[in-house]
């Protein structure tokens, strides 16, 4: 069997990215919210008309924020599939998965204070 063009595979990567991406927005409560305040944000960033250097930070956060709680999504998910019946091991692995989660959101609602406090002064 022939093997695929590296050009191929890539673009076959980014598909099923995408599609994730994309059944994470649908399916997930969570990431939902997030884009929602990602929305607001980003139409703050337009308002108040931060820098170059506050929209770099913003996205950033807003990349990590999301990005994160995507990989928390799917540590949950693997979780739940090797072990559908509640366990105390189980709940560790969520717990310090969504605590990753916490850091970050805290971390990104602090730039975000940063950036807009002083304009709303």
């Amino acid at each position: 069997m022939p093997r695929e063009s590296f050009l191929k595979n890539r673009v076959r990567g980014v598909g099923y990215a995408l599609k994730g991406m994309f059944l994470l927005l649908r399916t997930e409560a969570s990431i939902k919210i997030q884009f929602f305040i990602a929305l607001l944000m980003t139409a703050a960033g337009f308002l108040f008309e931060i820098s170059s250097t506050e929209w770099i930070v913003q996205l950033l956060s807003i990349g990590m924020v999301m990005g994160v709680e995507g990989v928390n999504t799917a540590i949950e998910k693997i979780a739940d599939y090797i072990q559908p019946q509640r366990d105390p091991k189980i709940g560790l692995i969520k717990d310090i998965s969504a605590g990753a989660v916490m850091i970050v959101s805290v971390i990104a609602s602090i730039i975000g204070l940063i950036i807009y406090v002083p304009k709303l002064l």
